[in-house]
């Protein structure tokens, strides 16, 4: 029996945020919250692994060879870009890219993030991305702005 389904969904998310720091500050938090800094909403580390080059892996490292590949370092340019694509936290049919832009105006830094998917997208991932994203924001800020001090 074949099966075909009209469930390919789309996602975009767009978000901006101003960091009292400069980009380079701001780009270090960003790689630190992406990697062994991260932390679930409630405080819980979640450390994640990056390797900051072009092909780079991102991932979540469960020891003995065990693990999650979120994506690969599509594009990076410190401290201005940074893009990401690959399954994320998704372990079903789905493309995400995810870009991250740092400009900064007069010592501080605006980051701004984008983050596409198409696939399958179930509605509860869809559904807490935007609050996750927010969280991956606010924890980059708060990073960036105790470093600066």
């Amino acid at each position: 029996m074949l099966t075909i389904e009209e469930s390919l969904q789309t996602l975009h998310i767009q978000r901006s945020i101003q960091i009292a720091a400069p980009a380079a500050v701001a780009v270090e938090a960003l790689l630190e919250e992406l990697g062994p800094g991260s932390q679930m909403p409630d405080g819980t580390p979640f450390p994640m692994k990056i390797e900051p080059w072009p092909g780079g892996r991102w991932y979540r490292d469960l020891g003995n060879g065990t693990g999650h590949l979120w994506g690969h370092v599509q594009v990076i340019k410190p401290p201005a870009l940074l893009e990401l694509c690959g399954p994320m936290p998704m372990s079903y049919p789905a493309v995400n890219h995810v870009q991250y832009r740092l400009k900064e105006e007069g010592g501080r830094t605006v980051l701004s993030l984008v983050h596409r998917a198409m696939g399958l997208i179930p509605k509860e991932h869809r559904d807490g991305m935007p609050e996750g994203w927010e969280h991956g924001l606010t924890r980059v800020k708060e990073l960036a702005e105790r470093k600066r001090r």
